[in-house]
Formats: structure tokens, sequence, C-alpha cells
């Protein structure tokens, strides 16, 4: 009985420690109410834009954010919300120079500005922009020839100039002078068209007016190509053959040296030459120049000119693309009498004879 009764007595409620557990339970709701409250006036409050402040002494400049319009500066502190990012300050002055700058605006800072402006310490220099530019070039050129373009620059600054060509058409090459007043260009294979070479000059300050251009042309005149020719190398009466071949030794020769050329030969038979002499007269030529002298027959032409006074022989030289020779016949076919052919063979002659 007596474990009985101490056990009921553990398990009676205490009061004081209900008032604690209750207590604790009402400071722990309200600290979750406050932790949301704040949290979410935190986030209503979230900053979104950067600030600028600017303050001029005097007052009253007409200011430009990013090209437009704010109204004017003042001496007191003027504050303008920016989206965060980069931005362009502009400050126009009296004496109609600028105060332009550039600043990068970030979320939740600002950038202070103030300008003191004082008047009889600034010296406007005039612009040397613009100023003029001319190229000159020659007029016309022969195709091949180098094509010289030449600028004359009239700037009175002491800035460096920067000078860029560009040249058409697309077969046109600059060949020197990229970069200075004067280029040369190669006109190579453009004849019958018009090279153009134009400049772009500037200061490198970024005023537009000082990025000055200019352009000059030159016709490329077509080369003259002189027509391909044959040229006569050797002419003689068909006498004796001995002679005949002294001069196809010569005209081997120069098929040998000149493995380019072709060799006509035009052979005319006599006023009273044999039925066939022109042709048994080519024949036997081809025949000793290509078996005894070793020449490719597809490098010589045998042409049947016709007939003059007695059995003739006409040697030309033709390059590759010339106009082949045209035979010159002095005796028309009906004026020839042929000799008559032999109707005994001729005698042997004797040992001796």
């Amino acid at each position: 009985m007596m474990n009985r009764k101490k056990l009921v007595v553990a398990m009676r409620p205490n009061s004081n420690l209900i008032k604690a557990a209750v207590t604790i339970l009402i400071a722990m709701t309200f600290a979750l109410v406050s932790t949301s409250s704040t949290a979410y006036a935190a986030k209503k409050k979230k900053v979104r834009y950067g600030q600028i402040e600017i303050s001029t002494n005097p007052g009253g400049f007409p200011l430009r954010i990013d090209g437009q319009p704010q109204g004017d500066t003042s001496q007191t502190v003027r504050v303008i919300e920016l989206a965060p990012g980069h931005h362009n300050i502009e400050i126009l002055l009296p004496n109609g120079g600028r105060w332009v700058r550039d600043f990068d605006i970030e979320r939740g800072r600002k950038v202070c500005v103030n300008l003191n402006y004082h008047p009889k310490k600034f010296t406007i220099n005039k612009s040397p922009c613009p100023y003029p530019v001319n190229v000159s070039a020659p007029v016309t050129v022969n195709d091949g020839d180098l094509i010289t373009f030449t600028a004359d620059v009239a700037y009175s600054g002491s800035a460096p100039l920067n000078y860029t060509w560009t040249v058409s058409p697309a077969g046109a090459r600059i060949v020197s002078g990229t970069g200075t007043p004067t280029i040369t260009v190669d006109s190579t294979g453009l004849g019958s068209q018009r090279v153009s070479a134009t400049l772009v000059v500037d200061d490198g300050s970024g005023d537009p007016s000082c990025r000055q251009n200019a352009q000059a042309s030159t016709t490329v005149v077509g080369k003259v190509l002189t027509p391909v020719e044959c040229k006569p190398f050797d002419q003689f009466p068909s006498i004796a053959f001995d002679d005949t071949k002294a001069r196809l030794d010569n005209l081997a020769i120069e098929l040998q040296n000149s493995p380019d050329i072709t060799a006509y030969i035009i052979i005319y038979a006599g006023r009273t030459s044999r039925a066939g002499q022109a042709d048994m007269l080519g024949r036997r030529t081809m025949d000793y120049l290509t078996t005894t002298r070793g020449v490719d027959a597809r490098r010589i032409v045998i042409i049947n000119g016709g007939y003059r006074d007695s059995d003739f022989i006409e040697i030309w030289i033709c390059p590759p693309g010339a106009k082949p020779p045209q035979p010159t016949p002095t005796v028309q076919p009906g004026d020839v009498q042929p000799a008559r052919e032999r109707t005994r063979p001729r005698k042997p002659r004797r040992r001796g004879e």
C-alpha cells in the first residue's frame, strides 16, 4: 500500500511545471511570429536600385543621364535612383563645354558627384576638326603596273592620325603602305577595270568631325596582245636534193632548239614539171626529216602550194596559236604544161662514164 501512494503522488501534476511550459510555448509562438514578420518586412523592403547624388557649384547646369534630360543641377544634393548597371552622366557647362563621365551603379549603393565650376580656369581650345583630306592617283595605268594612291591631309592638331585604306575590286591587292598616307596597289589581271582606294582618317578622339574620308580611282588599261604570226625560215628553188637536204638540216636544228614550234613547208611545182611533182617533193622532204633527222612528224606540215615558174620550196616557223601560212602560187593551173612521162627506163650508167 505504501508503494501505491508514492506512485500516485509522483503522477500528480506540478502547477509550477505547467506554468513554465505555458510560458515557453507562448515565447516560441511570439518568436515565430516575429521572425515571420521580419522576413516579410525584409522581403517587402528589398532594394532594387542604386543611387547617384549630384551637386554642382554653382547650380543650374543642364543634366543628362544616358542621353536623356534630367533637369538642372543644384548646389544642394539631388538624389536620383538608377537601375544597376553602366550609366553615362553628362553636365553641360556655360562655356559650351561638357563634363562627361561613365559610372557603374550597384544595387543598394550610391555614387556621389560634386562638381565645382571655375570659368576663369577654363581655356577653350579650338578643335582642329574637321580638316580637309584629298587622295590622288594616276588617271590610267597598264595592266600589271603598281598604282600609287597618296593622301594629302591638312590636320593642325597634335594627335597622331590613323590611316585605314580599302581597295576595290576584290582582285586589287595592297602591296605596301598599309597604315600610312601612301599605298601601292597591284593591278595585275585588272585590265579594263577601275581600281578605287578609299581612305578613312581619324585622330583617335572619338569626335565624329575628326573622322574624315576620301577616295580616288584609276583606270587599268588592258594589255595589247601582239598577234602571234608565223615567220619565214627559208625559201629556195628545188634543183639539187643535196642542197635541199642541207637546208632541211638547218630546219631540224631549229625544231630541236625550239620544241614548241611547228614547221610549215609549202612546195610549188614548176610550170613544166611532171604531174604530181609537188606531192613527190613533199613525200621526199617528210621522209628525210623524220627518218634521217628524227623529227616528230606531228611537228611538220607539208602543203601543196600549186604552181610557180619552177619547183620552189618555202619553209615557215609557226609558234603555238599562229595562223598557218597560205600558199602564193604565181602560175594558174590552166597555164601549166607538165613534162611528159618517160616511156623508157633510164639507161644505167656504166662505170667510168
